[in-house]
């Protein structure tokens, strides 16, 4: 939880102090290096292309199978698009309109962000999260158990990167941005 709440803020975890410890330099080094290791083989698979680009092509089988509550009804302002680093869709509905959890889950990250505002994030079964962003209002805590269908937030144009009352909604499956669209008809 507190992996995923570092990066909905923005932190990369540079700024935190590990101590003069010398065996703390040798465990860094050891995590640079395979970072850099790590990084050279997603750089190799995403130029390769195919199987490997964000939404695509993925086994979906499990959430194709699953059904996921409408967060909104509105209109899709911006669709998903991972090569533009939009990993998510912006939807465009009624002042006030509150927006539900598309399935039962629990509050991993409910905070305001620089980018998005106030953005609440929710864990479901199957390795699936969903996260909503430039809410006005966050009406569920960490922790909190939610059903499918319940309020979590209302609509709001809150962050630096928004253009108007929207909700961006993004979908995690496996680590991986998958296109809400496929899943959920608004």
């Amino acid at each position: 939880i507190q992996s995923i709440r570092q990066v909905l803020e923005g932190d990369d975890g540079t700024d935190q102090e590990v101590g003069d410890d010398p065996r703390n330099a040798a465990v860094r080094i050891e995590e640079s290096a395979e970072n850099d290791r790590v990084d050279s083989l997603f750089k190799s698979q995403f130029e390769r292309g195919g199987d490997f680009v964000l939404g695509q092509s993925l086994d979906n089988a499990e959430l194709g199978q699953t059904y996921f509550f409408a967060p909104l009804l509105g209109f899709i302002s911006s669709p998903f698009d991972p090569k533009n680093d939009h990993f998510g869709i912006d939807v465009v509905s009624k002042k006030d309109e509150p927006i539900k959890s598309i399935a039962d889950g629990t509050v991993i990250f409910s905070s305001w962000t620089q980018d998005a505002g106030n953005v609440i994030a929710v864990q479901h079964r199957g390795n699936l999260i969903s996260v909503y962003k430039h809410n006005s209002t966050l009406m569920k805590n960490v922790g909190n158990f939610v059903s499918a269908g319940d309020i979590v937030a209302i609509i709001g144009n809150t962050g630096e990167l928004t253009d108007g009352p929207h909700l961006h909604l993004e979908l995690w499956y496996n680590g991986n941005a998958v296109n809400p669209e496929e899943f959920i008809s608004f």
